[in-house]
């Protein structure tokens, strides 16, 4: 039985919204019905991604304000006020104060738990500076297995999801440690860059509470991960800041603490800081919502202009690119923030918007992105031919052509968009449809690449 409109808060809005956009109707013609379906459906999913129904409401009818004229000016007439009722009564948008606060308390604890780990082997002799190969192939099992924990514990995630999990994190952890790696050892260094990757999607199936095979779900996971992103790098610009004023004040009576904050602070901080940063963009998505598009729109113009001038420049001048380890890295970390640029369109996109000029920009950086990509593949491949494959050569065509597969066929759907020929649809789904490829690459690296090799 549906509950009423004076029974439940939340169908008293819709219905407050509805009734907006019938009185409108003389005005501008609109499919009530249709909009209120979506309307409910990304509450559904906002609800789902741990936003209360006040807040999930906010949210979608701000979205929505970018499908239909009339739906826009509800959103401005109405989302002020809106978002007076959840900041002045935080009690009624995040379920009781208690409930709030014990999910505070539950995030603090992990995160000193996080702090705490990168410190345990310290009990056994081993050192940052001088275990450096160790610790960079557990970094991410001292934090990740606890920001799976709070998912697990907030999305109420079943025992046999859980399971799974545990299971998948203890694997890495024998992995990470059993393997005979030698002094110098490639593999390593690729085991220590693909883990992480491998065990955030891991982190992801908790996050969608066991709707991992739901496109909307991997999505919300796309979203969050650009969000904590955000807020990550904002806590440790400000950490930054306190640390070198702290460092300054201490000075002045001639104490030196750098020691602790190269023992203590720099690795408990960096760590902890994943957990709190995780809660914070759960707890004010409404709020980073508006962040993170702007952040998006603005750079993608600049990687964009990046992209053409080193094509240009390559072009002109004839030179290839130089094939080192570090420029490998650099230039795929240069690819992955274009790929992550691109993800973070596309999911802040409302696939109901008519096609702008935004979206021609965004299909130049990826096109621009595909032929650099290309390049780079046809020097590792012609250094492989000439030289033989070591484990970064193989590592690095293998991640360009993981790459090469989704960019071509990002730009091939979204070039069918701009020319009318298709929905935006198809390129949501098939960013989401793509995220395992990642995982399943990085794991060959983790797993196969060792043994390949011979662990050197």
């Amino acid at each position: 039985m549906t509950r009423s409109a004076a029974d439940d808060p939340l169908e008293a809005q819709i219905e407050q919204w509805r009734t907006y956009l019938r009185r409108r109707r003389a005005i501008h013609p609109v499919d009530v019905d249709e909009l209120e379906d979506h309307l409910r459906g990304q509450i559904a999913t906002f609800v789902d991604g741990g936003l209360s129904p006040d807040e999930a409401f906010l949210v979608a009818v701000k979205r929505m304000g970018a499908q239909d004229a009339i739906a826009n000016e509800f959103a401005r007439e109405h989302s002020e006020r809106l978002w007076k009722q959840l900041v002045v009564a935080p009690e009624a948008t995040n379920g009781t104060g208690s409930e709030a606060r014990r999910e505070m308390l539950v995030v603090f604890a992990l995160a000193a738990a996080a702090a705490l780990a990168v410190k345990v082997p310290a009990l056994f002799g081993l050192r940052l500076d001088a275990d450096a190969g160790f610790y960079a192939r557990n970094v991410s099992l001292f934090v990740l297995p606890l920001l799976t924990g709070y998912f697990v514990w907030k999305r109420q995630v079943g025992p046999d999801t859980w399971r799974w999990l545990a299971l998948a994190f203890a694997g890495a952890a024998v992995v990470a440690n059993v393997f005979p790696f030698g002094k110098g050892s490639d593999t390593e260094a690729l085991l220590a860059l693909h883990l992480p990757i491998a065990l955030w999607l891991v982190v992801g199936v908790a996050y969608a509470g066991g709707r991992w095979r739901d496109g909307a779900a991997r999505m919300d996971f796309v979203r969050f991960s650009g969000e904590l992103f955000i807020y990550y790098v904002l806590i440790a610009l400000g950490g930054g800041v306190l640390t070198g004023f702290t460092a300054i004040i201490f000075q002045s009576i001639g104490i030196d603490i750098e020691p602790f904050f190269e023992s203590w602070l720099l690795p408990c901080g960096a760590l902890g800081a994943v957990l709190v940063a995780s809660w914070l963009v759960e707890a004010k998505q409404s709020v980073i919502e508006n962040m993170a598009p702007v952040l998006t729109r603005l750079f993608t113009p600049l990687f964009a202009a990046t992209l053409l001038v080193f094509l240009a420049t390559m072009a002109w001048s004839g030179r290839g690119i130089d094939i080192q380890r570090e420029v490998l890295i650099a230039f795929d970390l240069l690819l992955v923030l274009v790929l992550g640029l691109l993800l973070y369109s596309v999911s802040a996109r409302d696939p109901y918007t008519p096609r702008g000029a935004f979206d021609y920009l965004l299909v130049a950086l990826v096109v621009s992105a595909l032929v650099a990509d290309g390049v780079a593949l046809a020097a590792i491949a012609s250094r492989i031919t000439e030289f033989g494959s070591t484990p970064n050569r193989l590592a690095a065509l293998g991640m360009n052509a993981v790459l090469l597969v989704n960019l071509a066929w990002s730009a091939w759907l979204y070039l069918r968009f701009l020319r009318g020929r298709g929905t935006f649809a198809p390129v949501e789904r098939w960013q989401t449809a793509y995220l395992p490829v990642y995982g399943a690459w990085a794991a060959v690296v983790v797993l196969v690449f060792p043994v390949l090799f011979g662990y050197r």
